[in-house]
């Protein structure tokens, strides 16, 4: 049975603690063997009370307690970062993270650390139904290859690639994926609203039929197009509803968005930490 592991999350935020709730739902480590690090006392101290984990305000003195050590910043504060911790981290830790856009290369040069994994979840990790891409360097041991499953185990599904360049195409896919999901279930609660239904009524209508759209899919296992067909009738409603929203540029506006998305985790993976203006 494998034991146990140490781990210290740098950059608590939202992600970070769905990891530590993960963790221990899942009983991947106890909480005496969790470190959370970061700037704010007033965010440690609600963690430490909350989850019982141990915290520290120095990365470097955190560090020093793990097995594996948590990547959790936002990627502008990522060189930072790296540069507190540049040569400081024992060679058999684990380093493992959930910065978007940074690459391996980034990681084990400016940590001056070999055995890094990259991964990508997204925010429903936090409830335990995310879904993580990663990928690790070869230093990476088959001991700590198995440690990292079970911490992205505990965030939901995850699918390991052994190329990295699928890491920037998951980022623009699944892991910003929430944010066009939301949007749409926002518009089409909007929709319901100027329609006259009660907002509450409209939220409730869509969230449920975003819910089991996903679960006829998941047991239909049948391509989208052909369940969309199902739905359309002739002459009827949703050919009517899909007859604008083909008219509108729908399809291409996702396809467009994605593509938006990855070219900005490559720009990221680059050091590009701002992004030049919209000159359309």
């Amino acid at each position: 049975m494998q034991k146990q592991p140490a781990i210290t999350i740098i950059g608590p935020g939202a992600i970070g603690e769905a990891i530590i709730t993960g963790l221990l739902k899942n009983k991947v480590t106890s909480a005496d063997k969790i470190w959370a690090a970061g700037p704010s006392p007033e965010r440690l101290e609600t963690l430490c009370e909350k989850y019982r984990i141990q915290v520290n305000r120095d990365n470097a003195t955190a560090l020093q307690h793990g097995d594996v050590v948590i990547l959790s910043v936002k990627p502008q504060s990522l060189p930072a970062v790296m540069k507190g911790l540049k040569g400081q981290i024992p060679a058999e830790t684990l380093v493992l993270s959930v910065v978007a856009g940074a690459t391996l290369e980034m990681i084990t040069n400016g940590l001056e650390h070999k055995s890094v994994v990259r991964s990508m979840p997204n925010t429903p990790a936090q409830i335990g139904e995310g879904i993580t891409v990663w990928t690790a360097t070869p230093a990476v041991t088959e001991e700590q290859l198995e440690t990292a499953r079970s911490i992205l185990g505990a965030l939901g599904q995850h699918i390991f690639m052994a190329e990295e360049n699928y890491l920037d195409m998951a980022t623009a896919l699944s892991g910003s994926g929430p944010a066009y999901v939301f949007l749409f279930m926002e518009a089409m609660i909007d929709a319901g609203v100027h329609l006259g239904l009660p907002r509450r009524i409209a939220e409730q209508l869509v969230s449920q039929t975003l819910r089991g759209s996903v679960d006829y899919f998941d047991l239909r296992k049948d391509h989208p197009a052909r369940l969309r067909n199902e739905v359309t009738s002739p002459a009827g409603t949703s050919a009517a509803a899909l007859y604008y929203l083909e008219k509108a540029g729908f399809r291409t506006a996702i396809s467009q968005a994605v593509w938006a998305a990855y070219e900005r985790s490559q720009e990221l993976g680059r050091g590009r930490q701002s992004q030049p203006p919209d000159k359309s």
